[in-house]
């Protein structure tokens, strides 16, 4: 009867005296699981990629800032170069490439740049910007640090049609509408987007991989842009009097304002590079402002000495000559190593424009190769130099252990891009000028090609 009540109590209350049984066998069970749990979701939340507001709105602006540079800094910093019944054809052919690669960039060649592929050129993954979403995130170079892929796509977008737009000053004044078009895409298909690849995606690109330096496009822009540019320099022939008769800029004030947004924009184009807002960008941005104001004050002291004056185009051209060669070392170099590199580049220019230019005997009417391309190269070399501790700089290449390696490293990308650049605007001119010709007929020049290209001029008489 004891039993059978003692029994009878214990199945009573057995539902709760076996849930409390159960909680205190398995309270060591249930902390060390709830310990797991907690270390597996800080797990989770350090690897998932932090996204800052900060870093955005920054990338946001520097996207803008290029777009500056090119449309109007570039476009009336060549409008007034030419003469004035050119002025209209060389903003509007501006305009136009930078308009056609940035529609060419979403359409395929973001994807051939950044998307996979090998170590010369990506993949197709990405054609028609598939899997790219406001959810889509791109890596920084801090790790577990994002921006939204469309962020990076608008920003690279600038890059590749501002370098297609730097090219058409070359052969301004004589050339068809329809053949900048052509050639700027074919240029930009075969010559742009192999470079991109291997010196700006990741460990995988080829030059990327031998740590070549290049922050923010020495070789991928002004490199490639300065050889095609002299390509077509060739091809489409010399001006009308180019030699016999004077060619001067209409209007230096043009010049002057497009070298100064220029200015201003870059700094979007090279502290942007760095994809955050952190000091990384604080560096390149001062870096882009000594090396320029070096470079404007070394072209004048240069033509001061020659030419007894020194002229405001000197001066204009000084700071392009600047920007181009701080380009690829913004980010690696300390502040005296880019005052050096804008001094030596700026001097350097004068030679370019004049010296050089004279001796590869080409009508490049708006000195494309004699300051992108010859700055460029300056800019590449002495990034390897200057980038070096020993010399304020932070740091070489992966896997250069010396200035020496460094620099061999940075000829080997000048030498791949000025090679390849130049077979691809070879080869491209030949496809253009079978198709739709190069050049405009011999009165049509005469004219000029605002009226006879465009059908307006930039001055009512």
């Amino acid at each position: 009867m004891k039993y059978t009540t003692i029994e009878s109590r214990s199945r009573e209350r057995s539902p709760h005296a076996s849930a409390r049984a159960w909680a205190l066998a398995a309270a060591p069970a249930l902390a060390l699981l709830a310990a797991g749990a907690a270390r597996a979701q800080d797990a989770a939340a350090a690897a998932a990629p932090v996204v800052d507001k900060g870093d955005v709105a920054w990338m946001l602006t520097s996207t803008l800032l290029v777009l500056l540079m090119t449309v109007p800094g570039l476009a009336l910093f060549y409008g007034g170069l030419v003469r004035s019944k050119n002025v209209l054809s060389v903003l509007m052919q501006v305009l136009a490439v930078f308009s056609l690669i940035v529609l060419l960039w979403v359409s395929y060649g973001y994807s051939l740049a950044f998307a996979g592929g090998n170590a010369w050129i990506g993949s197709l993954d990405k054609l028609f910007l598939k899997g790219v979403n406001k959810d889509a995130l791109a890596a920084t170079f801090s790790a577990g640090v994002s921006l939204p892929e469309y962020v990076f796509v608008a920003f690279q977008s600038t890059f590749a049609g501002i370098t297609g737009a730097l090219i058409v000053g070359a052969f301004a004044e004589r050339i068809k509408f329809s053949a900048v078009l052509l050639f700027a895409a074919l240029w930009f298909t075969f010559a742009y987007l192999p470079i991109a690849h291997m010196v700006w995606y990741g460990p995988d690109g080829f030059l990327f991989a031998k740590g070549a330096i290049d922050f923010a496009g020495g070789t991928v822009v002004h490199i490639n842009a300065g050889v095609a540019g002299l390509v077509g320099a060739y091809f489409v022939g010399k001006r009308i009097g180019y030699g016999r008769e004077a060619i001067k800029p209409h209007n230096v004030a043009y010049t002057m304002i497009g070298a100064s947004l220029l200015w201003v924009g870059w700094f979007g184009f090279n502290a942007g590079s760095n994809l955050e807002a952190t000091a990384g960008a604080a560096l390149a941005f001062l870096n882009t402002l000594l090396a320029t104001a070096a470079a404007a004050l070394a072209w004048s002291l240069v033509e001061a000495v020659i030419k007894g004056k020194p002229s405001m185009l000197g001066g204009a051209s000084g700071v392009v000559a600047g920007l181009v060669a701080v380009t690829p070392a913004c980010g690696t170099v300390g502040p005296f190593g880019a005052i050096a590199i804008g001094a030596i580049a700026g001097a350097a220019c004068v030679w370019g424009v004049h010296g050089l230019k004279r001796l590869l005997r080409a009508d490049d009417a708006l000195d494309v190769f004699g300051v992108h391309g010859l700055g460029g190269i300056i800019g590449a070399l002495l990034t390897g130099v200057f980038s070096s501790p020993a010399l304020g700089g932070f740091g070489l290449g992966a896997g250069n252990d010396s200035i020496l390696e460094q620099v061999g490293v940075q000829a080997l990308s000048v030498g791949i891009t000025v090679v390849w650049s130049g077979l691809v605007s070879v080869l491209a001119f030949v496809v253009v000028k079978a198709v739709v010709g190069l050049r405009v007929a011999e009165e049509a020049e005469r004219e000029g090609l605002d009226i006879t290209s465009h059908g307006e001029s930039a001055y009512e008489s």
